[in-house]
């Protein structure tokens, strides 16, 4: 949930209150020895303490400056980054157990026998104990590396790949085993993509029939691989969460053999999920030739471990990359959001013998509807309704170009469908920006001879009413939207009105918008009240149709910009 600079710093002063709370406690419980409390845990929370109290005083100023929250975030990692290890720790290692005490009834002789005993007894444990923080030192040591490494990543642009590509040979190296791959899972596309390779790895899934069984061409297949969340080895493991160690993969039916080649056949295989909580983020895998040993216990084990080191880390870069992200994201769409603003005409103009009326109701992060009113000349008034691809800068960039075009030509003698074909010649060229199409209505409007000339390029309807029949007729036709294909030709229809008619143009977001249960306000909720107040003028229909929008759909969020053009003669 994003909150605005005018209380975010409201939570930040409760952080800083709470870790300063914590502070004290831990502090008097040192000091009164009732608990080991360790100089990492103070530190820890010292820099959530300071960061947070910064943080809200920056926030709290009238102009708070850029990256406040990007410097909280990276506090609050570091935070994390030096208590982890610590905690890794303490959960790794065993108690020592208590040595009973020599009875005192025993003779010196066994009293001897039992000390010696015990003393060579104490020395296998400190021996084994050392053995145990060596290897302890070494794990320790590697997810320290794992951090730091992710923490790097931050700021690369490639950052995540590095990251993937050192965690996949660190692994392959601590294990050692022969190869060793790294697949994420994309949960937009239920699969699961491999991102970082190394070594040699016989494929465990069937290759293509076509496919020259050469190693290089083998490698390149799998380095570039996606695989369903299903039916293969892979996505079983992380849908299922859980490990498996496969030493005989010929009794395996996820396993596919794809021999007779000695560098295609399957040896063993290590698979383990990157999981964070309870959530599967990917799996590592780890593979063994078939002329090399069987993977071990102790190295499925090792694998498990490091897999949960690696996944940590990588779910760090992920999830600060989507923050960072989403912040651009935003900041283009408020950009953007002002843009449009701009564009649009500031008031509807009196025209003499028309009567306007308009709903333009943006979205938050939506940047899709212009519409325009353009009285060119005596004979040709012109209207504009469009509904631009995607969202942002790009349909900003296809809006301005959209609208300047229309302005220019429309002081032609062109009909309405010449100028739309002009002007998707000059959008479809533009194959610079991605999604640079869109619906657009242009409507003509001869005062001297009451006829409505019109042309469309897309979805956007054009509904004609007629008053003496009190009935609407959609009068406009689908067609291929501006900016698609450059060949694109736009037809001309005419349509006599006389007064009291009415003209209606909209984007879909009026007749999509939603209730809470889920249902569309419709086109015939629209028409339905446009009919009912035809005697208004067009201005008083265009509130109408407003509050009614907002009565059916209450409070809930709508997911596009609504725009409605009501021209009554």
């Amino acid at each position: 949930m994003i909150f605005t600079n005018n209380i975010a710093y409201i939570p930040l002063f409760a952080t800083a209150i709470v870790a300063g709370l914590i502070l004290i406690l831990l502090i008097s419980v040192k000091h009164k020895k009732t608990a080991g409390v360790s100089f990492v845990l103070i530190l820890s929370d010292l820099i959530v303490l300071c960061s947070s109290l910064f943080c809200a005083v920056k926030l709290s100023a009238r102009r708070p400056p850029d990256g406040v929250y990007t410097f909280f975030i990276s506090s609050i990692c570091i935070a994390a980054f030096i208590l982890i290890p610590y905690l890794i720790m303490l959960a790794t290692f065993e108690p020592k157990e208590n040595i009973k005490l020599v009875p005192p009834y025993v003779n010196k002789k066994a009293r001897k026998a039992l000390e010696e005993a015990k003393k060579q007894e104490k020395e296998e444990e400190e021996k084994k104990a050392t053995e145990l923080s060596q290897g302890d030192e070494a794990l320790l040591n590697i997810s320290r590396d794992f951090m730091v490494k992710s923490t790097q990543s931050f700021t690369e642009e490639n950052g995540l790949s590095l990251l993937l590509d050192y965690i996949n040979k660190t692994i392959k190296e601590e294990v050692k085993a022969d190869g060793s791959a790294i697949l994420l899972v994309d949960d937009f596309d239920d699969v699961i993509t491999v991102k970082a390779f190394d070594g040699e790895f016989p494929p465990p899934y069937k290759l293509p029939s076509d496919m020259p069984h050469k190693p290089i061409r083998i490698v390149t297949n799998f380095k570039f691989a996606s695989f369903a969340l299903h039916d293969n080895i892979f996505g079983e493991i992380a849908t299922a969460g859980k490990p498996e160690l496969i030493t005989k993969p010929e009794l395996d039916s996820r396993i596919y053999q794809n021999g007779p080649e000695e560098f295609l056949e399957c040896g063993s295989y290590i698979v383990s999920p990157l999981k964070v909580g309870d959530a599967v983020i990917g799996v590592i895998a780890l593979s063994n030739n078939k002329t090399s040993a069987l993977f071990t216990e102790e190295q499925f084990d090792l694998t498990n471990t490091l897999a949960g080191f690696a996944a940590s880390a990588i779910a760090n870069v992920t999830t600060v990359k989507d923050i960072i992200e989403h912040n651009e994201i935003t900041k283009e769409a408020e950009l953007a959001t002002q843009i449009q603003n701009i564009l649009k005409p500031a008031k509807l103009p009196v025209i003499s013998g028309l009567s306007l009326g308009s709903i333009w109701t943006q979205n938050e992060g939506v940047c899709g509807d212009y519409y325009d009113v353009i009285p060119s000349r005596k004979d040709r008034i012109s209207f504009v309704m469009s509904d631009i691809a995607g969202k942002g800068i790009n349909s900003i960039v296809i809006m301005s170009m959209l609208r300047a075009m229309l302005r220019l030509v429309v002081n032609t003698k062109k009909s309405a469908g010449t100028i739309l074909t002009w002007v998707n010649k000059g959008i479809a060229a533009e194959n610079f920006i991605p999604d640079h199409f869109g619906s657009c209505a242009l409507i003509n409007y001869d005062p001297t001879t009451m006829t409505v000339e019109f042309s469309t390029g897309g979805t956007i309807p054009v509904y004609y009413f007629n008053c003496e029949t009190n009935n609407f007729e959609r009068i406009s036709h689908t067609s291929e939207p501006i900016g698609v294909e450059k060949s694109s030709e736009y037809k001309d229809f005419v349509q006599k009105v006389k007064k009291g008619d009415i003209i209606v143009t909209y984007t879909d977001g009026v007749v999509e918008a939603l209730n809470e249960a889920g249902q569309q306000y419709t086109r015939e909720s629209l028409l339905r009240v446009i009919s009912e107040n035809c005697k208004s003028s067009g201005k008083d229909i265009a509130n109408l149709v407003k509050a009614d929008l907002k009565n059916f759909c209450g409070n809930l969020s709508q997911h596009d910009d609504q725009s409605l053009l009501i021209v009554k003669f």
